[in-house]
């Protein structure tokens, strides 16, 4: 996640989509606080680059709620 943050940016999709898996690596491996934290981040940014319909906003919003 960090090298395409550095490559691409913070808010390009394929940033975000490792973001996304990031945090369910980190919510299977029992760091469940860590992961609900990164993928608010996720949500947050999937809102403002892809909108608030787009299907990875609604599953990054879905995981948050079932997580919470």
């Amino acid at each position: 996640m960090e090298t395409r943050k550095t490559k691409l940016g913070a808010n390009h999709p394929d940033t975000l989509t490792s973001m996304n898996n990031l945090a369910f690596t980190w919510k299977d491996q029992g760091r469940h606080s860590d992961a609900i934290v990164l993928m608010e981040e996720c949500s947050q940014a999937r809102q403002r680059v892809l909108g608030t319909g787009h299907p990875d906003t609604l599953s990054s919003l879905t995981a948050v709620a079932e997580w919470s």
